[in-house]
Protein backbone atom coordinates (compact mmCIF):
# COMPACT_ATOMS: atom_id res chain seq x y z
CA UNK A 1 0.00 0.00 0.00
CA UNK A 2 2.97 2.55 0.96
CA UNK A 3 6.36 2.07 -0.56
CA UNK A 4 9.62 3.88 1.22
CA UNK A 5 12.66 3.41 -1.24
CA UNK A 6 15.77 5.21 0.34
CA UNK A 7 18.72 5.98 -2.07
CA UNK A 8 22.13 7.74 -1.68
CA UNK A 9 24.26 5.36 0.91
CA UNK A 10 27.82 4.22 -0.22
CA UNK A 11 31.23 4.35 1.55
CA UNK A 12 32.96 7.67 2.41
CA UNK A 13 35.61 8.24 4.50
CA UNK A 14 36.10 9.57 7.79
CA UNK A 15 34.42 13.73 7.75
CA UNK A 16 33.02 13.00 4.83
CA UNK A 17 28.90 13.62 3.68
CA UNK A 18 26.29 11.94 2.22
CA UNK A 19 22.61 12.47 1.07
CA UNK A 20 19.84 10.15 1.72
CA UNK A 21 17.16 10.57 0.00
CA UNK A 22 13.50 8.93 0.43
CA UNK A 23 10.62 8.83 -1.82
CA UNK A 24 6.81 7.13 -0.59
CA UNK A 25 4.73 5.88 -3.14
CA UNK A 26 1.54 3.77 -3.79
CA UNK A 27 -1.97 4.20 -1.87
CA UNK A 28 -1.06 7.34 0.25
CA UNK A 29 -4.22 9.63 1.64
CA UNK A 30 -1.83 11.02 4.53
CA UNK A 31 1.80 10.95 5.66
CA UNK A 32 2.03 12.33 9.63
CA UNK A 33 5.99 12.00 10.86
CA UNK A 34 9.24 11.10 8.44
CA UNK A 35 12.27 9.52 9.87
CA UNK A 36 15.82 8.05 9.26
CA UNK A 37 16.75 4.82 11.67
CA UNK A 38 19.52 2.90 12.05
CA UNK A 39 20.68 -0.62 12.86
CA UNK A 40 24.47 -1.12 13.29
CA UNK A 41 25.82 -4.54 12.96
CA UNK A 42 24.86 -6.45 16.84
CA UNK A 43 22.95 -3.37 17.41
CA UNK A 44 19.14 -2.54 17.73
CA UNK A 45 17.13 -0.16 15.26
CA UNK A 46 18.09 3.30 16.43
CA UNK A 47 15.99 6.68 15.37
CA UNK A 48 18.88 9.33 13.53
CA UNK A 49 16.09 12.10 12.81
CA UNK A 50 12.55 12.62 12.51
CA UNK A 51 10.29 15.25 10.96
CA UNK A 52 6.88 16.26 11.22
CA UNK A 53 4.78 17.06 8.58
CA UNK A 54 5.54 20.76 9.31
CA UNK A 55 8.90 20.58 9.38
CA UNK A 56 9.62 20.58 12.93
CA UNK A 57 12.68 18.40 13.08
CA UNK A 58 13.83 15.77 16.20
CA UNK A 59 17.43 14.42 16.22
CA UNK A 60 19.09 12.23 18.04
CA UNK A 61 22.29 13.14 20.12
CA UNK A 62 24.68 11.52 18.01
CA UNK A 63 22.90 13.57 14.83
CA UNK A 64 22.96 16.99 16.03
CA UNK A 65 25.22 19.58 14.49
CA UNK A 66 26.20 17.70 12.17
CA UNK A 67 22.87 15.93 10.28
CA UNK A 68 19.77 17.99 8.76
CA UNK A 69 16.65 16.61 7.71
CA UNK A 70 14.35 17.75 5.60
CA UNK A 71 11.02 17.01 3.71
CA UNK A 72 9.08 17.70 0.72
CA UNK A 73 5.21 17.17 1.30
CA UNK A 74 4.83 17.67 -2.67
CA UNK A 75 7.10 15.06 -3.32
CA UNK A 76 6.19 12.96 -0.17
CA UNK A 77 10.33 12.81 -0.30
CA UNK A 78 12.34 13.08 2.94
CA UNK A 79 16.13 13.33 2.61
CA UNK A 80 19.32 13.45 5.47
CA UNK A 81 21.86 14.73 5.05
CA UNK A 82 25.25 13.83 6.70
CA UNK A 83 28.36 15.94 7.43
CA UNK A 84 31.31 15.23 9.30
CA UNK A 85 30.69 11.21 9.26
CA UNK A 86 32.63 9.19 11.69
CA UNK A 87 33.09 5.52 11.87
CA UNK A 88 30.40 5.24 14.46
CA UNK A 89 28.00 6.16 11.72
CA UNK A 90 28.60 3.12 9.82
CA UNK A 91 24.89 1.46 9.56
CA UNK A 92 22.35 0.37 7.43
CA UNK A 93 20.22 3.37 7.43
CA UNK A 94 15.98 2.92 6.96
CA UNK A 95 13.68 5.10 5.85
CA UNK A 96 10.25 5.46 8.23
CA UNK A 97 6.86 6.97 7.53
CA UNK A 98 3.72 7.30 9.42
CA UNK A 99 1.49 6.83 6.72
CA UNK A 100 -2.26 5.95 6.28
CA UNK A 101 -3.56 4.73 2.63
CA UNK A 102 -7.24 4.91 4.14
CA UNK A 103 -7.39 8.22 5.45
CA UNK A 104 -8.28 6.82 9.34
CA UNK A 105 -5.74 4.46 10.86
CA UNK A 106 -1.91 4.98 10.49
CA UNK A 107 1.05 2.68 10.18
CA UNK A 108 4.47 2.98 10.58
CA UNK A 109 6.39 2.10 7.06
CA UNK A 110 9.69 0.90 6.65
CA UNK A 111 12.14 1.20 3.37
CA UNK A 112 14.80 -1.51 2.38
CA UNK A 113 17.54 0.30 3.74
CA UNK A 114 20.69 1.38 2.27
CA UNK A 115 24.43 0.80 3.86
CA UNK A 116 26.33 3.69 4.67
CA UNK A 117 29.58 3.05 5.94
CA UNK A 118 32.42 5.67 7.28
CA UNK A 119 35.95 4.33 6.53
CA UNK A 120 39.57 5.21 5.47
Amino acid sequence: QVQLVESGGGLVQPGGSLRLSCVASGSIASISAMGWYRQAPGKERELVASITRYGLPNYADSALGRFTISRDNAKNTVSLQMNSLKPEDTAVYYCNAVATPSGIRYSDYWGQGTQVTVSS
